[in-house]
């Protein structure tokens, strides 16, 4: 029999040693370890010191002893080489080390409460109709686990609880003395007070921000803040924070996630779907303040100074052109849709030596794949002309061109 215990022991141990995700931990320090001694027929009651923040899952274990009799094993020192609660349930092994080796005619009836004004009335009436957990079934030793996927009387233990054991003596004669243990495991991520209420309430905040309001999408971006806020602050130090200072964290995490979540080029892909349905409807000004949006992003290409820069051109703000596709020309100096534009701005500035020499320099080239140089220089002079802007240097240009 010693022999199969042992066995029932070393894989009891050694197997959730090496499969047990280190996502939490047996909090020993805040264990609670309560002796007390029960009249006969009695009933008593043993509050549980508040549990830590971000306890998911507790071992407690009850032991009835004589007058003089000790602990062999305290439950921290068992739970040293157990490093998570599945491997409690992982066989008979389990529940035979966790409960202790004293065994007595002594028995007990007991339930956990997690309300304190329902833990009262049972001392006083001995009603377990509200418990989380009653054990009518008379005890003189027992050890469980409480998970708070599971267990009532952990539903939200995620920031901090107070449990209440009661206990009734089955004995008609003598005094009872009973051995309370309570070691609560606690999730490393819930510890630091990020409920799921509490990460949705800040998640909630970010999509209310003028930036998240102006994505298609804001989810990714959001829960991206979120994390940064969990990994710097637990709950209560966020909390406590000013609403100046929250404010800036949100912006300061707002301003990394835009760009590591790819929500800058989702955003800035938005605007320049936006802007080309302005432009085509006539509401440029518009158009022009979506696209200087993308510009200031600093994740702007190329091809949006240039459109910037048409849009500048076609509502004759000539010198705002000029600048802005000179800026685009620093990019990417072969890109002709560029070249060609700023043509039209020396031009339309008045410089049109600069714009003669970058006609003579690329009119044999083509500006897209299948659309040339010369086609689309007549296509925005013609635009140019429907848009009210007459030049007679246009004529100038296409005489270069022929």
């Amino acid at each position: 029999m010693l022999k199969t215990l042992s066995l029932f022991f070393f894989f009891f141990v050694t197997i959730p040693v090496l499969f047990a995700q280190k996502e939490g931990y047996w909090d020993k320090e805040r264990s609670t370890t309560k002796e007390v001694v029960v009249s006969a027929r009695d009933r008593i009651l043993i509050k549980i010191d508040d549990l830590p923040t971000g306890t998911t899952e507790l071992i407690y274990r009850i032991t009835l002893l004589d007058k003089n009799q000790q602990m062999a094993n305290s439950l921290v020192s068992v739970l040293k080489a157990i490093p998570d609660p599945t491997g409690i349930s992982q066989g008979s092994a389990g529940a035979v080390f966790l409960v202790s080796k004293i065994s007595r005619d002594d028995k007990c009836k007991y339930a956990i409460f997690s309300k304190q004004d329902v833990a009262n009335n049972y001392v006083t009436t001995g009603a377990t109709s509200e418990a989380c957990l009653v054990e009518d079934e008379p005890v003189s030793k027992d050890a469980r686990r409480l998970s708070m996927d599971k267990s009532p009387c952990l539903k939200s233990n995620t920031n901090s609880a107070i449990l209440w054991f009661g206990f009734e003596s089955k004995n008609w004669i003598m005094n009872q003395k009973i051995v309370l243990e309570v070691v609560p495991w606690v999730d490393y991520k819930l510890s630091r007070g990020w409920t799921k209420e509490n990460r949705k309430a800040i998640i909630d905040q970010c999509k209310t921000s003028n930036l998240a309001q102006k994505m298609t999408n804001s989810g990714d971006f959001c829960v991206c803040v979120s994390d940064k806020i969990q990994a710097k602050y637990t709950f209560k130090e966020f909390q406590k924070l000013l609403t100046e200072e929250r404010n800036k964290a949100f912006k300061d995490f707002g301003a990394l996630c835009f760009n590591e979540t790819g929500a800058s080029s989702a955003f800035n892909s938005d605007l320049r779907t936006q802007a080309v349905v302005l432009a085509k409807k006539g509401n440029y000004g518009a158009a022009i303040a979506k696209m200087n949006t993308v510009i200031n992003n600093g994740k702007a290409a190329v091809l949006d100074y240039n459109i910037l820069g048409y849009y500048y051109l076609i509502t004759k703000q000539y010198g705002k052109a000029l600048k802005i596709l000179q800026e685009g020309e620093k990019l990417d100096a072969t890109e002709l849709l560029i070249q060609l534009n700023l043509a039209h701005a020396y031009l339309l500035n008045g410089n049109y030596k600069a714009a003669k020499a970058i006609h003579k320099t690329y009119l044999n080239q083509n500006v897209t794949d299948s659309l040339s140089w010369i086609q689309k220089t007549k296509l925005d002079f013609d635009a140019f002309q429907k848009a009210g802007i007459q030049y007679d240097d246009f004529n100038a240009i296409l005489k270069i061109l022929e």
